[in-house]
């Protein structure tokens, strides 16, 4: 495995720097720093999505016949990095960076003529259907029932924790058509238009105060059979397919590592119990020093992937691992910045941040007083927000059974 970036590498990180500079407004900047979770403003990552498909770089990672980029795995690695480091805010990945490859992949050229060009402009938005009450890290023990009636599917039954569903005019979900003695069979992947008869969508309060996931309640959808992808009853074959986009193929480490600089940053100069600076508290600044270790060591590992994947290869297990890692590594490193924010960091001030979806039950100050700096009034919505970092995706109790039968032959 070679670390040093070619030529060419470069001359692409700098072009992209330039782009960032040039097109990643302040406002745009301050939506991806003052993040509370994995989600951005629906709002800002719409604008930032339409001006990344201005450049013809929205959907990097897809075919170039349908908008994708021509570029090495290295330069994809470089984008996803430049702009993280840049405080880009993020793309949902609903839309471009899952349920896109199952179209590509198992759609009908009218599937993809239509959903594609769409889903580029933002005018398509999808959320995901796949967790449901009783079926949540076992998926294949899904319920929601979807009854052959002629040219439709009529689709009964609810979904859970549906990211973006009240912003989303399309669901991709998985339903059940028929039950056999392997609960894997018997499934259907369905494009659902959400503004059909019977959908009923209610929001979820997180801890967090925020309204990002709901619950979806289906009576008797009727959704066409034309908006199958792939074969009725086969849906678990898409399901995996799309799942390997799902788990991994990003960077990481860069946004650990903007997060534990921010970390460092305040802990220098932030004074602790007694008055001292907390990083010269023995056993903060050993906390720290190992999780900015660790995220050295997943920096390595992606690259190690990334390698492994320019050589024809496949990461295989090792997307679990870095699932593993990424997530209890963020967690760590939220907790952290609780400590650092210090008792500002107990205030409840989401009017201070950007959060990914609207706050319930909460009036801001008329005068818009914040205690302390815009990162403290971040750190304790970041930590909520986290703790769900490694169940979805796969728990990582899942991810854990993998690598033990994968790796360890366990």
């Amino acid at each position: 495995m070679d670390l040093q970036w070619s030529p060419t590498d470069i001359a692409f990180r700098d072009e992209v720097r330039h782009f960032l500079d040039e097109k990643l407004t302040p406002e745009l900047r301050q939506f991806g720093r003052l993040m509370t979770s994995v989600y951005s403003d629906h709002e800002a990552s719409l604008e930032w999505q339409r001006i990344l498909h201005e450049r013809g770089w929205a959907a990097p990672a897809w075919p170039v016949e349908y908008g994708g980029c021509d570029w090495s795995l290295t330069q994809h690695y470089v984008f996803s990095r430049e702009s993280t480091l840049a405080g880009a805010p993020s793309l949902s990945p609903m839309g471009i960076r899952m349920v896109a490859h199952a179209i590509v992949k198992f759609g009908t050229e009218a599937q993809k003529d239509y959903f594609l060009p769409r889903i580029l402009t933002g005018e398509v938005f999808f959320c995901q259907g796949y967790s449901e009450p009783e079926a949540g890290s076992d998926l294949a023990a899904l319920s929601m029932s979807a009854v052959d009636d002629g040219e439709d599917l009529v689709c009964t039954g609810s979904k859970i924790w549906t990211t973006h569903a009240r912003e989303a005019n399309w669901m991709f979900a998985l339903v059940r058509t028929s039950r056999s003695a392997k609960k894997q069979q018997g499934i259907t992947f369905v494009l659902l238009e959400m503004t059909s008869p019977g959908v009923d969508v209610r929001p979820l309060v997180m801890t967090s105060g925020e309204e990002i996931q709901n619950q979806v309640f289906f009576d008797e959808v009727r959704v066409p059979k034309t908006n199958v992808i792939g074969e009725i009853d086969d849906g678990w074959t898409v399901a995996k397919y799309l799942l390997e986009f799902e788990r991994g193929g990003g960077a990481s480490a860069p946004a650990l590592q903007v997060m534990a600089e921010e970390v460092t940053a305040a802990a220098t100069a932030q004074p602790g119990p007694d008055g001292d600076l907390l990083i010269d508290d023995p056993a903060f600044s050993r906390k720290l020093a190992e999780a900015r270790i660790r995220t050295d060591v997943l920096e390595v590992l992606e690259y190690r992937v990334l390698a492994t994947v320019a050589n024809g290869g496949h990461p295989g297990s090792a997307s679990s691992m870095l699932k593993i890692l990424a997530t209890e590594l963020s967690q760590t490193l939220t907790e952290l910045a609780m400590e650092a924010a210090g008792p500002r960091g107990r205030a409840y001030q989401p009017h201070a941040t950007r959060p990914g979806g609207p706050i319930a039950q909460y009036e801001p100050p008329p005068d818009g007083y914040v205690g302390g700096e815009p990162w403290q009034a971040v750190a304790p919505l970041r930590y909520l927000n986290d703790r769900a970092g490694s169940i979805y995706a796969g728990s990582n109790e899942i991810q854990r059974n993998i690598l033990a039968k994968a790796a360890l032959g366990l």
